[in-house]
């Protein structure tokens, strides 16, 4: 049972440390954050400044070889960009929906007034 234990923790710790450096994967996270941008998102908005700080952490484990670490801050980053991009989006089209809301209720109010 022990002997069983042992080999699991060994395999395990070996797997971590034979993790190959997500340089794909920091650069998708990448351009997830500057596609969140692109659409409005600021790094004052909670999901990027997430984002930005664990793809600053994720970069900080990769160069301090951690790229178990730092392959999962990355994706967490690039999920966390993913999110800032929808929430913008999302954003602008509940202001274009108020906009073409307000046209449809003065188009109804000019309807009604006429004779």
């Amino acid at each position: 049972m022990h002997r069983l234990l042992l080999l699991s923790i060994t395999l395990l710790l070996a797997a971590c440390s034979s993790s190959p450096q997500p340089t794909a994967q920091l650069a998708l996270s990448e351009a997830a954050v500057a596609q969140a941008q692109a659409v409005g998102s600021h790094a004052e908005d909670e999901s990027l400044a997430q984002a930005l700080r664990k793809l600053e952490l994720a970069h900080a484990a990769n160069a301090s070889g951690d790229y178990y670490n730092a392959r999962l801050l990355s994706e967490q980053a690039e999920l966390d960009a993913r999110l800032a991009e929808a929430q913008a989006l999302i954003a602008k089209q509940q202001q274009i929906n108020q906009r073409l809301q307000q046209r449809i209720d003065a188009l109804e109010q000019a309807l009604e007034q006429r004779p």
